[in-house]
């Protein structure tokens, strides 16, 4: 039987953020903005990128391993911060944390904002193969019983485009151009952003779509509810910030990314997961 020792949490905790690479920090950069009294501790998995195209079992126990991270951190919340392990890992990620420190996903908010926002209109997702393929975001809207339509549409190439830095220029244009012109998305009224890595180009899909379709990002979202639950816990913080970024194995594209979401000099430190 294993035990686990119940944290006391404090205020001063920080919030533990994890991705499989640079897509989490649009979560990261959301929670800085509305709670900039929030120290952040960050682990992006960048030796196992991109999560899409990963079996459920290997993403459950990168999340697992991740999670022992940031519980070592003593996190006070943890923020899956990936579509893919959210659909994937979530409740084996809830149940392993236990009262440890409170679990989000990036999904449910998205869901709690449609069933305020929409009714009966046909919705659009895009998202990794893995997510799509799990039919979370459908199964979580059709238990809504609002009668959506629900148009999912697989797009590999975004994730590791953005991992590359190919945003805002002509081939990510053309590439995402390319999906959003797919007859599946045709006569939605709003489109899901289903991976996290999704908002660094969240402008050239609105300008795609001339504004005509509401693009929905969890950034956001996912930052109000950790709010209010920080704040009904008396869990808010007001004293010195410290964040914190680590990686599974260095890259280029997460330190630049890092530097342009935080605008300043971060130190990125080396995890390796099975070392």
């Amino acid at each position: 039987m294993i035990l686990f020792v119940v944290l006391d949490m404090n205020k001063s905790a920080p919030i533990g953020i994890f991705d499989s690479g640079i897509g989490g920090l649009t979560q990261a950069y959301g929670i800085n903005k509305l709670m900039p009294g929030e120290s952040i501790v960050y682990f992006g998995d960048t030796a196992h990128l991109p999560y899409g195209d990963k079996s459920t079992a290997a993403i459950q126990a990168y999340s697992i391993k991740i999670c022992n991270v940031l519980l070592e951190q003593k996190c006070k919340v943890i923020l899956i911060a990936c579509s893919s392990a959210s659909s994937a890992a979530y409740d084996l990620v809830k149940e392993y944390v236990g009262s440890r420190a409170k679990v989000f996903n990036v999904i449910d908010p998205v869901i709690h904002y449609i069933d305020a926002s929409f009714g009966g209109d046909k919705v659009g997702l895009i998202g990794t193969k893995r997510t799509v393929a799990s039919n979370t975001y459908k199964t979580k809207i059709d238990a809504l019983g609002k009668g959506f339509e629900v148009a999912s549409l697989a797009t590999p190439l975004l994730a590791p485009m953005i991992e590359e830095g190919f945003f805002d220029n002509k081939i990510s244009q053309q590439v995402i151009s390319e999906y959003l012109s797919d007859k599946e998305l045709k006569d939605i009224q709003a489109l899901i952003l289903g991976c996290t890595h999704y908002p660094l180009i969240k402008n050239e899909i609105k300008a795609y779509y001339q504004n005509d379709v509401e693009v929905i990002d969890s950034s956001d979202l996912v930052a109000k509810e950790i709010y209010e639950h920080l704040k009904s816990a008396n869990l808010l913080n007001d004293e010195s910030v410290k964040h914190h970024f680590y990686v599974s194995d260095y890259t280029n594209s997460f330190e630049r990314s890092t530097k342009l979401f935080f605008k300043e000099e971060v130190k990125l430190e080396l995890y390796k997961l099975w070392e």
